[in-house]
Formats: structure tokens, sequence, C-alpha cells
């Protein structure tokens, strides 16, 4: 069941999707998801969509990167803010397998992402209302949130990675 939390947005700035719609970039955030376990990384995978069009990819990337910051969220903002020559993404949507960390949350503020879907809830860490809520925080934007979008599918493959690394120690 999709939960969704619309804060001070001006709904005339939002836009619709249809069912359809909403699986088919959560389906292209899963396959993301998927080339990042392909690289041995923790699968999760996002994409960003600007007027009904997918612009940008992301997938986690820290152990290949050995990066902290090489989060599927961040690099999908690097590419769209790459893609459309600026910093803010305000008529932009992200899609996201798993439910952002503290980090991400404020990459997606800080980048003006108007809406935030994401799968999979994430109790230990997710800041969009799980373990916390970065996005309820006085900021500088707010940006509207819908989770639990294919929660199952996004979820299984997490927890099929954990579990085979459990299995292996």
């Amino acid at each position: 069941m999709m939960k969704s939390r619309i804060s001070d947005m001006d709904e005339r700035n939002s836009q619709a999707y249809t069912e359809d719609q909403l699986s088919f970039f959560m389906e292209e955030a899963l396959a993301q998801a998927r080339l990042a376990e392909l690289d041995g990384e923790v699968p999760i995978g996002a994409v960003i969509v600007q007027h009904g069009q997918i612009i940008a990819r992301g997938k986690n990337s820290r152990e290949e990167s050995q990066d902290a910051t090489g989060h599927a969220e961040i690099d999908a903002i690097r590419q769209a803010c790459h893609q459309t020559g600026s910093w803010r993404l305000n008529d932009c949507d992200l899609f996201v397998t798993l439910e952002p960390c503290l980090m991400c949350a404020g990459a997606i503020i800080q980048a003006r992402i108007r809406h935030l879907y994401f799968g999979a809830s994430d109790p230990k860490s997710g800041m969009a209302g799980s373990a916390g809520d970065a996005f309820a925080l006085p900021a500088n934007h707010t940006v509207r949130i819908t989770g639990g979008l294919l929660a199952g599918p996004c979820g299984d493959p997490l927890r099929s990675f954990f579990e085979r690394k459990r299995n292996k120690i």
C-alpha cells in the first residue's frame, strides 16, 4: 500500500502520473538496482523524471568507487543536474527503490526535487518517516513524498542480498 504525504507544496506544481507510469518508473529504478547487484553493490536504484521522461539513472556504487556518497539517489541527482544544466531540479521527481538515508534526504531537499517516490521502507536508517523524518525539518524546500510504491518487489532483492551476505560469513 502506498503512503503519501503532501506538505506545503502547491498542487499546481505536481506532476500527475497514472498507475502504469508510476509502476514503469519504479521498474526502471529496480533495473538500476539489479545492475548495482551485478556489480556486487547493495541493490538500490533510482531514476529522475522530468516532464514524464527519465532524464537520469543511478545505482549504488560505494564498493566500486570506495566513496561513501556512492548512493543511487546521489548518482541520479548528479546526472540530472548535468543533464538539465542546473542544480535546481524543482520540476523533477525521484523514484528510488529504498527509502532515502539522511545524506540522500538532504541532497533531495537541496536539489529541490519536487516529489520523492520510494519503494521499500528502511526501519534502520530511512529518513522519510521510518527511522526519522529529515523532510519534516525546517528547510528551504518542501518535498512531496509517496512511499510503498512496489514495496515488495523493491524490498525482496535487498532481503536476498543481505541474506546471502550473512550466510557467507
